[in-house]
């Protein structure tokens, strides 16, 4: 694999798709570990739900005390979303670093059998990133994170060139904790004539990065998600209050309501739509990226926001009904008919 950004640009593609979306984020490995609520509270640091920063030695002596192998699974924000969005039929690449190990090799793979172009950047030293996502038995997720290699891409390295030929860019939240990282995809990007999709990803990154979401905002971004606790931290009160001052920021606001479904804006429009109904969920990982990859294919190909809030609500709910962040092709397929018939 290539060392920098732009030495992707000079080797043939792994797979060969015409690309309309890149996205760019943290290419991390998901251990899904089921675990009980005394493990949860004995065993791992910090509160239930969202996500804190471990190192990879932590995250395998937790594996050890749960006493059993998690599933393995190929996931990241950006990356989800950017698998979707294949899936949903627009051509696709995904740009990250991954280190020189069988994780990394393993994260290749995965991402061209979704028909995702992978444009990873081999870091030699770092370890490839992964998530230990604990699930507790009523479906909640908590994720600690070793990024690794996945923080070490370099801002320098970016040009408008990495973007040539795409209409979006999907930069995930996680991103922002390097701002000058953050900064130089959005300007390239928008160098390019792209559009720009933000996901905030967690409340932990509006809580320590507003500075720079507000100088991205100033930059352009298109469209801006946030679930209801990001949304928040953002503005604390009333989602829909969020949502407008989102909507300030953005041509395109979505705060999502979890099972309730989401609120979204554009413009002088509003619309609210209900969730899914999911009877017996697993677990709620990837439910907000798939969301936005159902979204997001709608957006492109021109549907109302409505029915990008419907696809992206039946993408969350249909991901809450499987383990980890993957569909698979079938249950793809029929979400794929269901955006050839509302765009």
């Amino acid at each position: 694999m290539p060392d920098t950004a732009a030495d992707i640009l000079a080797l043939p593609p792994l797979l060969d798709v015409e690309v309309e979306a890149i996205g760019i984020g943290s290419p991390l490995v998901d251990l899904i570990l089921r675990v009980d609520e005394a493990f949860l509270r004995d065993e791992v640091p910090g509160h239930k739900g969202g996500m804190e920063f471990i190192d990879a030695d932590s995250i395998q002596t937790l594996i050890h005390r749960a006493g059993k192998l998690p599933h393995q699974a190929p996931g990241g924000s950006a990356a989800n979303i950017t698998v979707g969005l294949a899936r949903l039929g627009i051509g696709a690449a995904f740009v990250g670093a991954t280190g020189a190990d069988t994780f990394g090799g393993f994260y290749a793979e995965a991402m061209i059998s979704s028909r995702v172009q992978p444009r990873l950047i081999d870091h030699r030293t770092l370890p490839t990133g992964r998530v230990l996502a604990l699930v507790t038995p009523d479906g909640e997720r908590t994720m600690r994170t070793c990024l690794g290699a996945a923080a070490a891409l370099d801002p320098d390295s970016f040009s408008p060139a990495t973007f040539a030929g795409a209409k979006l860019v999907v930069v995930e939240g996680y991103s922002l904790f390097n701002h000058e990282l953050a900064r130089a995809i959005v300007r390239n990007a928008r160098a390019a004539g792209c559009k720009i999709a933000l996901d905030l990803a967690a409340l932990e990154v509006v809580q320590a990065n507003r500075e720079v979401i507000h100088e991205l905002f100033a930059m352009g971004i298109d469209v801006v998600f946030a679930n209801q606790d990001e949304a928040a931290v953002w503005l604390p009160g009333d989602p829909a209050a969020a949502l407008e001052d989102l909507a300030g920021r953005a041509t395109v606001a979505v705060v999502k309501l979890g099972k309730h479904g989401i609120i979204a804006a554009a413009g002088s429009e509003r619309v609210r739509v209900a969730g899914t109904p999911v009877d017996n969920p697993v677990d709620t990982i990837g439910a907000g990226d798939c969301f936005a990859a159902g979204f997001l294919a709608g957006w492109l190909r021109g549907a109302s926001l409505d029915a990008c809030g419907r696809l992206g609500c039946a993408c969350g709910a249909a991901i809450v009904q499987v383990e980890g962040a993957q569909l698979s092709p079938q249950q793809w397929l029929h979400l794929r008919g269901r955006l050839d018939a509302w765009a």
